[in-house]
C-alpha cells in the first residue's frame, strides 16, 4: 500500500463518547447473506488484488456475497458508521493506524476479541506484538492487521562506491559522516546532491518515522504526554540538526528539496540521484524497478543512535487495518471476511506479493512463497525486528503526531529558541487535545 498524501497525519473528528448505531452478532454466518466491504485501494493493480482476494473468499464461503466499494476515505467510512442504517458498511479498513484509538474508544468498530475467542484464534500466536499494539486501544482489539508497511533506507550503491563507502551506515554518527562524503555542491555553493536529507517536509520524512529509531516513549503510563521529559527527544532533534549542518544546513537542503519533483513521479529526488540515501517504504522498490532506475540501489535499515547500536535493524511500522462495523447486523459473517483477509496464510502471502506490502502474520512472514527479492526481504526483517516501533494509539487519533510534526517544522527552521520550553508546551497541547476528545 502506497500511503496517500497527508493520510498518515490525518485526524478524524470522532469523540470518545460517540453513540454508535447498534448492530448484531446473532447472525448465522452459514446462511446466505450479502455484506458490504469498504476499502481505500484505488490503483488498478491493487483493486485487482483485493478483488481476487474477495473471489477466493467467496469460493470458500459460497453463502456470503461481498459487495466491495473501493477508494473510500476514513472520513467517509466513519460518517457512514455514525449515520448507521442499511447503507453503512459491514467490513471496514483503514490505511493508517493513527486513528485506531478513535475507532476503539468511540465504539464505531466492534471489539474483535469475542469473535476470535469464539473461533479459537489466539491472536498472540498469529500476529507480531507491535502489529497487535497498533490495532487495539486500552484493551479493546477493534481492528486486526491486514498488511504492514515497514520503513527502511534506500541507498545508491553507485554513489557509495564512488565515495569509497563500503556499506550503508549503521549508526547516526556513521550516517552523518557518509552524508557529508556523498554531498555534492554546485560551483556557486548550492547543493547538487544531498547524502541524506533529514528535512521533515520531504516525502515520507515525518518526524515520528525517523524518531522511531530512538525507541521513544511518547506517554506516561497514565497517558500523559512526556516528550519534554524524554531524553531521546533532545537527542533526536540534535542528530537531525547535526546531519543537516554536515551538508550545508537547513536552508541549502530546503533549496535542493524545492528542485525535486512529486514523490510518485519520475522526478522523485532519489530516482533522479539528487539524494544518495532516502527513507521510504517497501513499495518504493517496485516503483524503482518500474521506472528502470539508471543506477544500482539497495535497501538497509535506517541507522540508529550510537548508544543503541545493538538495535540496528529496527524501523518504523504502520499498515492497513481491518475491522467489523459496530452497526453491522451481520457481524459474524463480516468477521469471517476479516478473519480470512488477516489470518489465512496463503491469502496474506498472495495479497502481500500482489501489492508489494509486508505480511502481517508470523506464518506469512516465514512463508517460502513470499517474494524473495532481497530488497523486499530487508523490510520483512525490519517488520520482524522486536525493536521496531509503531506510534502508540491515542483516543485523539493521530492528532498528537500532527502536533509533533508542526512543532518539528519550527525546530528545523530555527524558530524554537528554547527546546525544553517548546516541548513542554507541546506536551500541554497534546494533553489538552486528548482531554477534549474524551469530553
Amino acid at each position: 500500500m502506497i500511503p496517500l498524501a497527508g493520510l498518515a497525519s490525518a485526524a478524524l473528528v470522532l469523540t470518545g463518547c460517540a453513540n454508535p448505531s447498534t448492530g448484531s452478532a446473532d447472525d448465522d454466518p452459514t446462511k446466505p447473506v450479502t455484506i458490504k466491504f469498504w476499502h481505500g485501494w484505488s490503483a488498478p493493480g491493487e483493486v485487482k488484488a483485493i478483488n481476487d482476494s474477495i473471489a477466493r473468499f467467496e469460493k470458500l464461503h459460497p453463502n456470503i456475497h461481498v459487495q466491495a466499494t473501493g477508494n473510500v476515505s476514513d472520513e467517509t467510512i466513519n460518517q457512514a458508521l455514525r449515520a448507521g442504517g442499511s447503507k453503512a458498511p459491514d467490513v471496514v479498513t483503514s490505511f493508517t493506524t493513527n486513528n485506531v484509538g478513535q475507532y476503539c474508544s468511540s465504539g464505531m468498530w466492534a471489539d474483535l476479541d469475542p469473535f476470535m475467542k469464539k473461533n479459537g484464534i489466539d491472536k498472540n500466536k498469529v500476529f507480531p506484538k507491535t502489529l497487535l499494539d497498533y490495532t487495539q486501544y486500552e484493551g479493546t482489539q477493534c481492528a486486526l492487521p491486514l498488511l504492514a508497511d515497514a520503513y527502511g533506507m534506500y541507498y545508491n550503491k553507485d554513489l557509495f562506491k564512488a565515495a569509497g563507502i563500503s556499506r550503508p551506515p549503521h549508526t547516526i554518527s556513521e550516517m552523518k559522516a557518509d552524508a557529508a562524503k556523498l554531498t555534492e555542491k554546485n560551483s556557486n555553493g548550492t547543493l547538487k546532491r544531498a547524502g541524506f536529507m533529514p528535512n521533515f517536509r520531504l516525502y515520507q520524512n515525518s518526524p515520528d518515522r525517523m524518531f522511531a529509531q530512538w525507541g521513544p516513549e511518547y506517554f506516561t503510563k497514565k497517558g500523559k504526554a512526556q516528550l519534554a521529559e524524554e531524553p531521546k527527544t533532545y537527542a533526536f532533534f540534535k542528530a537531525m540538526d547535526d546531519i543537516s549542518k554536515a551538508q550545508g544546513g537547513y536552508g541549502k537542503l530546503e533549496r535542493l528539496r524545492g528542485s525535486f519533483g512529486d514523490e510518485m513521479s519520475a522526478q522523485n529526488g532519489f530516482l533522479t540521484q539528487k539524494l544518495a540515501m532516502h527513507l521510504d517504504g517497501e513499495w518504493r522498490g517496485l516503483m524503482l524497478d518500474d521506472a528502470k532506475a539508471k543506477f544500482d540501489w539497495g535497501v538497509a535499515p535506517l541507522p540508529v543512535p550510537d548508544d543503541q547500536a545493538e538495535t540496528y535493524g529496527r524501523g518504523y511500522l504502520t499498515g492497513t487495518v481491518a475491522g467489523v462495523a459496530h452497526s453491522s447486523k451481520h457481524q459474524n459473517a463480516a468477521f469471517e471476511l476479516v478473519r480470512y483477509l488477516t489470518t489465512d496464510t496463503e491469502q496474506v502471502v498472495d495479497f502481500a506479493n500482489a501489492i508489494h506490502n509486508v505480511p502481517s502474520t508470523f506464518a506469512a512472514l516465514k512463508s517460502p512463497k513470499l517474494d524473495a527479492d532481497p530488497s523486499f526481504q530487508q523490510f520483512i526483517k525490519i517488520a520482524q525486528n522486536p525493536d521496531s516501533q509503531a506510534i502508540p494509539p491515542s483516543n485523539n487519533g493521530g492528532q498528537y503526531i500532527t502536533s509533533l510534526q508542526d512543532f518539528s517544522y519550527s525546530v528545523e527552521e530555527g524558530k524554537v529558541h528554547n527546546l525544553k520550553k517548546g516541548l513542554e508546551d507541546l506536551d500541554h497541547q497534546i494533553d489538552a487535545d486528548n482531554l477534549q476528545s474524551e469530553n
